[in-house]
Protein backbone atom coordinates (compact mmCIF):
# COMPACT_ATOMS: atom_id res chain seq x y z
CA UNK A 1 0.00 0.00 0.00
CA UNK A 2 2.80 2.35 0.96
CA UNK A 3 4.69 1.36 -2.18
CA UNK A 4 0.62 2.53 -3.90
CA UNK A 5 1.05 6.01 -2.17
CA UNK A 6 4.39 6.75 -3.22
CA UNK A 7 3.81 6.11 -6.94
CA UNK A 8 0.53 8.24 -6.64
CA UNK A 9 2.47 11.17 -5.09
CA UNK A 10 5.33 10.82 -7.64
CA UNK A 11 2.57 10.99 -10.66
CA UNK A 12 0.94 13.79 -8.72
CA UNK A 13 4.10 15.81 -8.65
CA UNK A 14 5.22 14.91 -12.12
CA UNK A 15 1.50 16.32 -13.32
CA UNK A 16 2.30 19.73 -11.62
CA UNK A 17 5.81 20.02 -13.01
CA UNK A 18 4.49 19.69 -16.18
CA UNK A 19 1.22 21.59 -15.88
CA UNK A 20 3.62 24.28 -14.43
CA UNK A 21 5.63 24.98 -17.40
CA UNK A 22 2.79 25.49 -19.29
CA UNK A 23 1.30 27.53 -16.85
CA UNK A 24 0.19 31.10 -17.18
CA UNK A 25 3.25 34.14 -16.81
CA UNK A 26 1.31 37.08 -14.71
CA UNK A 27 4.37 39.03 -16.03
CA UNK A 28 3.69 38.68 -20.09
CA UNK A 29 1.56 41.44 -21.30
CA UNK A 30 -0.08 40.89 -24.09
CA UNK A 31 -1.62 43.64 -26.07
CA UNK A 32 -4.22 43.13 -29.04
CA UNK A 33 -3.65 45.94 -31.76
CA UNK A 34 -6.40 46.55 -34.62
CA UNK A 35 -7.15 49.01 -37.43
CA UNK A 36 -6.37 49.89 -40.61
CA UNK A 37 -2.85 50.55 -42.35
CA UNK A 38 -1.88 52.64 -40.03
CA UNK A 39 -1.64 49.98 -37.64
CA UNK A 40 -1.07 47.67 -40.22
CA UNK A 41 2.55 49.90 -40.80
CA UNK A 42 2.82 51.47 -43.74
CA UNK A 43 6.55 52.86 -43.53
CA UNK A 44 9.80 50.93 -44.38
CA UNK A 45 11.34 50.00 -41.30
CA UNK A 46 15.51 51.56 -40.88
CA UNK A 47 17.84 49.94 -39.28
CA UNK A 48 18.08 51.24 -36.17
CA UNK A 49 14.23 49.80 -35.91
CA UNK A 50 15.46 46.38 -35.95
CA UNK A 51 18.68 46.92 -33.81
CA UNK A 52 18.53 45.88 -30.01
CA UNK A 53 15.41 44.70 -30.00
CA UNK A 54 14.71 42.79 -26.18
CA UNK A 55 13.83 39.54 -26.17
CA UNK A 56 11.41 40.47 -24.01
CA UNK A 57 9.33 42.11 -26.59
CA UNK A 58 7.47 39.46 -28.70
CA UNK A 59 5.39 39.31 -31.27
CA UNK A 60 2.47 36.34 -31.57
CA UNK A 61 2.32 35.75 -35.41
CA UNK A 62 -1.67 35.94 -36.94
CA UNK A 63 -0.76 34.64 -40.27
CA UNK A 64 2.21 32.62 -41.77
CA UNK A 65 4.95 34.23 -43.30
CA UNK A 66 7.37 32.32 -45.04
CA UNK A 67 9.64 35.20 -45.83
CA UNK A 68 10.21 36.29 -42.13
CA UNK A 69 10.61 32.18 -40.90
CA UNK A 70 7.27 32.73 -38.81
CA UNK A 71 4.22 30.37 -38.37
CA UNK A 72 0.60 31.43 -37.51
CA UNK A 73 0.27 31.22 -33.59
CA UNK A 74 3.70 30.70 -32.64
CA UNK A 75 5.31 33.93 -30.30
CA UNK A 76 9.25 35.34 -32.01
CA UNK A 77 11.35 38.31 -31.04
CA UNK A 78 9.56 41.70 -32.23
CA UNK A 79 11.50 42.75 -35.32
CA UNK A 80 9.24 44.39 -37.66
CA UNK A 81 6.91 43.63 -39.72
CA UNK A 82 4.48 42.87 -36.76
CA UNK A 83 1.23 42.81 -38.92
CA UNK A 84 1.89 40.11 -41.68
CA UNK A 85 4.37 39.29 -44.28
CA UNK A 86 4.92 42.64 -46.22
CA UNK A 87 3.31 45.38 -43.75
CA UNK A 88 6.07 47.99 -42.65
CA UNK A 89 6.69 50.17 -39.30
CA UNK A 90 3.43 51.01 -37.39
CA UNK A 91 3.30 52.52 -33.77
CA UNK A 92 3.12 49.16 -32.14
CA UNK A 93 6.28 49.07 -32.83
CA UNK A 94 7.89 51.75 -30.48
CA UNK A 95 4.78 51.12 -28.20
CA UNK A 96 6.24 47.64 -27.19
CA UNK A 97 9.64 48.88 -27.04
CA UNK A 98 8.90 51.49 -24.93
CA UNK A 99 6.98 49.67 -22.67
CA UNK A 100 9.84 47.11 -22.40
CA UNK A 101 12.42 49.63 -21.59
CA UNK A 102 9.92 51.21 -18.47
CA UNK A 103 8.55 48.04 -17.14
CA UNK A 104 10.69 45.77 -14.46
CA UNK A 105 13.08 42.69 -15.92
CA UNK A 106 10.85 40.30 -15.43
CA UNK A 107 7.70 41.44 -17.54
CA UNK A 108 7.46 40.79 -20.88
CA UNK A 109 5.45 42.44 -23.43
CA UNK A 110 3.64 40.66 -26.44
CA UNK A 111 1.36 42.15 -29.57
CA UNK A 112 -0.84 40.68 -31.50
CA UNK A 113 -1.40 42.66 -34.57
CA UNK A 114 -4.83 41.80 -37.14
CA UNK A 115 -5.22 45.34 -39.15
CA UNK A 116 -5.96 45.26 -42.98
CA UNK A 117 -5.41 48.54 -44.82
CA UNK A 118 -8.63 50.44 -46.09
CA UNK A 119 -11.02 49.16 -44.18
CA UNK A 120 -14.05 50.61 -42.03
CA UNK A 121 -14.56 49.75 -38.44
CA UNK A 122 -17.43 47.66 -39.73
CA UNK A 123 -14.82 44.73 -40.62
CA UNK A 124 -14.61 44.29 -37.14
CA UNK A 125 -17.98 43.71 -36.56
CA UNK A 126 -18.94 39.74 -36.79
CA UNK A 127 -22.62 41.31 -38.09
CA UNK A 128 -21.05 43.24 -41.01
CA UNK A 129 -18.39 41.73 -41.73
CA UNK A 130 -19.03 39.25 -44.17
CA UNK A 131 -21.43 41.43 -46.60
CA UNK A 132 -18.74 44.54 -45.42
CA UNK A 133 -16.23 42.28 -47.18
CA UNK A 134 -17.52 41.25 -50.06
CA UNK A 135 -17.72 45.21 -51.25
CA UNK A 136 -14.61 45.26 -51.47
CA UNK A 137 -11.79 45.52 -54.38
CA UNK A 138 -9.51 42.48 -54.77
CA UNK A 139 -6.62 43.79 -52.95
CA UNK A 140 -8.91 44.22 -49.49
CA UNK A 141 -10.37 40.65 -49.70
CA UNK A 142 -6.72 39.31 -50.46
CA UNK A 143 -5.72 41.03 -47.28
CA UNK A 144 -8.64 39.21 -45.54
CA UNK A 145 -8.42 35.73 -46.96
CA UNK A 146 -4.84 35.81 -44.75
CA UNK A 147 -6.69 36.09 -42.10
CA UNK A 148 -9.51 33.53 -42.66
CA UNK A 149 -12.07 35.65 -43.88
CA UNK A 150 -12.81 37.52 -40.84
CA UNK A 151 -9.81 39.72 -38.84
CA UNK A 152 -12.20 39.50 -35.80
CA UNK A 153 -12.12 36.09 -35.34
CA UNK A 154 -8.03 35.17 -36.44
CA UNK A 155 -7.88 38.28 -33.41
CA UNK A 156 -9.89 36.81 -31.30
CA UNK A 157 -8.19 33.10 -32.07
CA UNK A 158 -5.12 34.70 -31.59
CA UNK A 159 -5.54 36.08 -27.91
CA UNK A 160 -7.26 32.66 -26.71
CA UNK A 161 -3.64 31.32 -27.76
CA UNK A 162 -1.88 33.73 -25.83
CA UNK A 163 -3.87 33.69 -22.70
CA UNK A 164 -2.51 30.12 -22.37
CA UNK A 165 0.98 32.22 -22.00
CA UNK A 166 0.00 35.78 -20.49
CA UNK A 167 -2.35 38.01 -19.55
CA UNK A 168 -3.93 40.52 -21.87
CA UNK A 169 -3.87 43.65 -20.45
CA UNK A 170 -5.19 46.24 -23.37
CA UNK A 171 -6.46 46.75 -26.75
CA UNK A 172 -4.61 49.21 -29.10
CA UNK A 173 -6.43 50.70 -32.14
CA UNK A 174 -5.76 52.98 -34.63
CA UNK A 175 -8.60 53.25 -37.63
CA UNK A 176 -11.12 55.76 -38.26
CA UNK A 177 -9.85 57.33 -41.95
CA UNK A 178 -11.72 54.98 -44.03
CA UNK A 179 -14.65 56.20 -41.54
CA UNK A 180 -14.11 59.85 -41.63
CA UNK A 181 -17.00 62.35 -40.47
CA UNK A 182 -19.06 58.92 -38.99
CA UNK A 183 -20.61 60.29 -35.93
CA UNK A 184 -21.52 56.23 -35.23
CA UNK A 185 -18.06 55.61 -34.87
CA UNK A 186 -17.54 55.46 -31.02
CA UNK A 187 -20.39 53.59 -31.16
CA UNK A 188 -19.02 50.91 -33.51
CA UNK A 189 -15.81 50.74 -31.71
CA UNK A 190 -17.80 50.05 -28.31
CA UNK A 191 -19.54 47.38 -29.97
CA UNK A 192 -16.21 45.58 -31.10
CA UNK A 193 -14.35 46.40 -27.63
CA UNK A 194 -17.54 44.75 -26.02
CA UNK A 195 -17.52 41.75 -28.02
CA UNK A 196 -13.59 41.43 -27.50
CA UNK A 197 -14.15 41.80 -23.51
CA UNK A 198 -16.80 39.21 -23.94
CA UNK A 199 -15.12 36.92 -26.21
CA UNK A 200 -12.10 36.55 -24.25
CA UNK A 201 -13.41 37.28 -20.66
CA UNK A 202 -11.98 39.99 -19.87
CA UNK A 203 -12.67 42.69 -17.28
CA UNK A 204 -13.34 46.24 -19.04
CA UNK A 205 -12.37 47.88 -15.67
CA UNK A 206 -8.88 45.67 -16.24
CA UNK A 207 -8.48 45.73 -19.51
CA UNK A 208 -8.07 49.46 -21.28
CA UNK A 209 -8.57 50.90 -25.26
CA UNK A 210 -6.17 53.27 -26.21
CA UNK A 211 -6.93 55.04 -29.83
CA UNK A 212 -4.46 57.24 -31.78
CA UNK A 213 -5.30 59.97 -33.50
CA UNK A 214 -4.94 60.11 -37.40
CA UNK A 215 -2.38 62.50 -39.24
CA UNK A 216 -3.13 65.70 -37.46
CA UNK A 217 -4.10 69.14 -38.23
CA UNK A 218 -0.55 70.64 -38.05
CA UNK A 219 0.60 68.04 -40.57
CA UNK A 220 -2.22 68.88 -43.01
CA UNK A 221 -3.78 65.57 -42.28
CA UNK A 222 -6.28 64.15 -44.89
CA UNK A 223 -8.78 62.87 -42.58
CA UNK A 224 -7.72 64.96 -39.49
CA UNK A 225 -11.67 66.23 -39.32
CA UNK A 226 -11.98 62.71 -37.59
CA UNK A 227 -9.73 63.40 -34.79
CA UNK A 228 -12.72 65.56 -32.65
CA UNK A 229 -15.16 62.14 -33.47
CA UNK A 230 -12.01 59.93 -32.07
CA UNK A 231 -11.54 62.40 -29.14
CA UNK A 232 -15.24 62.11 -28.08
CA UNK A 233 -14.61 57.94 -27.45
CA UNK A 234 -14.10 58.24 -23.43
CA UNK A 235 -17.52 59.57 -23.36
CA UNK A 236 -18.62 55.94 -24.79
CA UNK A 237 -16.35 53.80 -23.43
CA UNK A 238 -15.06 55.21 -20.31
CA UNK A 239 -11.46 53.55 -19.93
CA UNK A 240 -10.65 54.37 -22.87
CA UNK A 241 -8.08 57.02 -23.58
CA UNK A 242 -7.11 58.68 -26.99
CA UNK A 243 -3.22 58.90 -27.78
CA UNK A 244 -2.60 62.01 -29.48
CA UNK A 245 -1.04 62.46 -32.91
CA UNK A 246 -0.27 65.81 -33.18
CA UNK A 247 3.14 66.91 -34.23
CA UNK A 248 3.71 63.54 -35.20
CA UNK A 249 5.30 63.87 -39.22
CA UNK A 250 3.36 62.53 -41.91
CA UNK A 251 3.98 61.55 -45.17
CA UNK A 252 3.04 62.75 -48.48
CA UNK A 253 -0.25 61.42 -49.23
CA UNK A 254 -1.42 62.85 -45.87
CA UNK A 255 -3.03 59.49 -44.74
CA UNK A 256 0.02 57.60 -43.53
CA UNK A 257 2.50 58.72 -41.03
CA UNK A 258 6.52 58.68 -41.75
CA UNK A 259 8.65 56.09 -39.81
CA UNK A 260 9.93 59.15 -37.49
CA UNK A 261 6.13 59.55 -37.12
CA UNK A 262 5.32 55.64 -36.46
CA UNK A 263 8.38 56.03 -33.79
CA UNK A 264 6.68 59.30 -31.82
CA UNK A 265 3.28 57.53 -32.10
CA UNK A 266 3.96 54.23 -30.49
CA UNK A 267 6.15 56.41 -27.68
CA UNK A 268 2.96 58.34 -26.57
CA UNK A 269 0.70 54.59 -26.66
CA UNK A 270 3.20 53.35 -24.38
CA UNK A 271 3.08 56.60 -22.54
CA UNK A 272 -0.52 56.40 -22.11
CA UNK A 273 -0.25 52.53 -21.15
CA UNK A 274 2.32 53.29 -18.67
CA UNK A 275 0.79 55.94 -16.70
CA UNK A 276 -2.13 53.98 -15.84
CA UNK A 277 0.07 51.56 -14.43
CA UNK A 278 1.58 54.42 -12.26
CA UNK A 279 4.99 54.64 -14.26
CA UNK A 280 5.20 58.15 -15.91
CA UNK A 281 7.60 58.91 -18.42
CA UNK A 282 8.67 61.99 -20.88
CA UNK A 283 7.35 61.33 -24.32
CA UNK A 284 7.41 63.71 -27.41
Amino acid sequence: MKRIVSCFFVMALLMLAVSGSNAQDKNFHIYLCLGQSNMEGAAKPELRDSLGISNRFRVLAAVDCDNRGRKMGNWYKAVPPLTRCYTGLGPADYFGKTMVENLPERVKVGIINVSVGGCKIELFDEDSCASYAARQPDWMKNMIKEYGGSPYRRLVEMARLAQKDGVIKGVLLHQGESNTGDTLWPQKVKKVYENLLKDLNLDANAVPLLAGELVPEDQNGACASMNPIIRTLPQTIPNSYVVPSAGCEGVKDRLHFSAAGYRKLGERYAAVMLELMGIEIAAE
